[in-house]
């Protein structure tokens, strides 16, 4: 059966509740398809329609701004009233992996709910805009002070931004081959460091951090040490466009390498790569230890990169704390994981690692303990701010390059959906945590001196208890043998 058989199949006016796009790369071009019509996509912005009307008319990053906007009109039910950000590129670079790219990738509806194949109240993962984009927040030595900006970066942009901001040259925000990153550093935000300044860049990610929820508690006080950042600095209003799929792994690993997911490989949270016959799910507590291992050859991370700069003696030059794609940090906690054999070895071994969330100062409403990916996510994220502190103890021997991800906000933004109020806990929550790292900066007499990046790996967007649904079924009536992972993403066998 061919490819084309395949996505007339899924893209029957049927199925349309549940299936936003079908994409996929042919003859080396972006092509788009559902029940309205067929488009083929080019990078410089052109859009060939093949059949029907255009499915992907919108790809403007700014779209549903001012927040109010979004707001009117949350997951609109037609992919002609959405909005597709970087639609070509970000799925060219999906597809550029010859052993893990799938055929094709089925994209859910923004509403689709579909908790028998693991989704939530809250979802992320589609081409979409408001699933695609992060929140990006930069303050302190290096950063311009313009407040809030009218812009929008890429996910791919943080980590050569980072990179230039801890003292790397400009040429060398290259891969291991030589090639430019998909990335590029945000010089038109930044401006020159007095001579002799010593970079201190904090770089944070809450992942799944709503960006229009985020600046709107920042500007109403229920944020306070997101309002310090952006008062020091700025934030774009149009946030940071997550590379294709909006997942964790893949957006953390574009983040930290400055490249999309055709090169760095970790091409989602769960794919299959044919050259091993092997499915791979890097998003997972058993393997997050192991991330680096699926890194492609020729893949810097940002750690590798400002290593290369850095001269510090005995004191880290560089720290990832709580992440999983932590290649070449001095320090990481990961590492730490590994050393003792895996989180399950760890905790077996060592006793119980993560605090009592029942003890934490950070939890306004123990209720939203009840929910166990909330409350590890509170225990992790109070560990890392445990871990921040430490590698801060003192300004002196602190890292060059800290980087602090955090994962509570994910949580509640799955467990309640964005704008509920478990969603408002976990940022108040992160909020909380960042105002105690901060106070103690002050302390220590430097916080004027520490540039900070906040950041996430993808938006979210409320799925409806009504919107239900699967293609499985039409897949299987097919005969053909595949596999989805994920599920959206679809390996003819």
């Amino acid at each position: 059966m061919s490819l084309d058989e395949v996505v007339t199949a899924l893209t029957v006016p049927d199925l349309a509740r549940v299936v936003d796009l079908v994409v996929w790369v042919e003859d080396g071009a972006a092509m788009a398809a559902n029940h309205l019509g067929c488009v083929r996509l080019h990078p410089d912005g052109h859009h060939e329609v093949v059949s029907g009307i255009d499915p992907v008319p919108d790809t403007s990053p700014m779209a549903f701004l001012p927040y109010e906007r979004e707001l009117q009109a949350p997951g609109p039910l037609v992919s002609t009233d959405n909005a597709y950000p970087y639609a070509a590129q970000r799925i060219l670079s999906l597809f550029a992996d010859p052993d893990r790219s799938p055929d094709l990738v089925v994209v859910h509806t923004p509403r689709h709910h579909f908790p028998d194949e693991g989704g939530h109240a809250g979802e992320h993962g589609s081409l979409d805009v408001i699933q695609s984009r992060a929140p990006l927040v930069m303050s302190g030595p290096g950063v311009r002070r313009l407040g809030r900006v009218d812009d929008h970066a890429r996910l791919v942009d943080v980590g050569p931004t980072l990179a230039v901001l801890s003292g790397v040259p400009p040429t060398d925000l290259v891969d291991a081959n030589g090639a430019p990153l998909d990335g590029r550093a945000l010089t038109a935000y930044l401006e020159d460091l007095p001579s002799g300044h010593r970079p201190r860049v904090v770089g944070i990610l809450w992942d799944g951090a709503h960006c229009g929820e985020l600046l709107a508690l920042a500007e109403s006080g229920e944020l306070p040490g997101v309002a310090r950042l952006i008062d020091r600095g700025l934030a774009l209003d149009g946030g940071a466009v997550a590379e294709f799929p909006s997942v964790t792994l893949t957006n953390h690993t574009s983040i930290l390498t400055g490249v999309g997911p055709g090169r760095h490989g970790v091409l989602g949270n769960v794919f299959y790569d044919r050259s091993t016959g092997d499915q791979v799910v890097p998003n997972d507590a058993g393997t997050w230890h192991r991330s680096a291992e699926w890194l492609r050859p020729s893949v810097r991370t940002v750690f590798e990169m400002v290593n290369e700069h850095v001269q510090q003696g005995d004191s880290p030059r560089t720290a990832s704390v709580d992440e999983a794609i932590d290649r070449g940090a001095d320090y990481g906690t990961m590492a730490l994981l590994r050393q003792a054999g895996g989180f399950e070895a760890a905790t077996t071994g060592l006793g119980d690692l993560l605090p009592d969330p029942t003890a934490s100062p950070f939890v306004a409403h123990p209720e939203h303990l009840e929910d166990a990916y909330f409350s590890w996510g509170v225990q992790v994220d109070d560990l890392g701010l445990q871990q921040v502190l430490q590698l801060w103890e003192d300004a002196d021997s602190a890292p060059t390059l800290t980087w602090w991800a955090n994962v509570v906000t994910d949580a509640g933004h799955h467990g309640g959906g964005p704008r509920s109020e478990m969603a408002r806990d976990s940022l108040r929550q992160s909020d909380a945590r960042l105002v105690a790292f901060l106070d103690h900066l002050e302390r220590l007499g430097v916080l004027d001196e520490v540039t900070f990046l906040l950041t996430a790996d993808h938006g979210f967007e409320a799925a409806d208890p009504d919107v239900t649904g699967s293609w499985t079924p039409v897949l299987e009536s097919l005969g053909i043998p595949y596999r989805d992972e994920g599920p959206g993403f679809v390996y003819l066998l």
